[in-house]
């Protein structure tokens, strides 16, 4: 993995598609989220624990450009480039990609950090910001 670069493979499963056996446009939002889970769980941060401690990344924003249609048991790799980390925010550019090379899709997420029960956006914890900070 090459610095503040990371790549999840996903497959299309038949549940990912609509009749037509294309990827229905919402599912491309899981397989972005997967992606930054996954992200964050190889920088060592679960985000289960920090639920724990009343802390979650909410997405607040999504700029997303659907370009080529992937199919069933297409083979794609989920990418995340962090952008910009702020105190309490962090804005990623993910790209869904063919085996070949093909962007099917080109998203820009911004996600808070925000306290679970009051509902705002707070700092990102000291050791987050730490670890995410180390891979940039």
């Amino acid at each position: 993995m090459k610095k503040n670069h990371f790549e999840w493979p996903i497959r299309v499963y038949y549940e990912d598609t609509d009749a037509g056996g294309i990827v229905y446009y919402a599912n491309y939002l899981k397989f972005l989220e997967r992606a930054r889970t996954e992200w964050l769980r190889s920088l060592g941060i679960e985000q289960d624990s920090w639920l724990d401690h009343n802390r979650a990344f909410v997405v607040r924003h999504v700029d997303l450009d659907l370009r080529v249609a992937a199919r069933f048991n297409a083979e794609l790799t989920v990418t995340v480039t962090v952008e910009q980390l702020k105190r309490a925010t962090l804005v990623c550019r993910q790209q869904v990609l063919g085996k070949d090379g093909t962007v099917h899709c080109e998203a820009v997420v911004k996600a808070a950090c925000v306290d679970k029960q009051a509902v705002r956006a707070v700092a990102i914890p000291e050791p987050i910001l730490t670890a995410m900070k180390q891979a940039l």
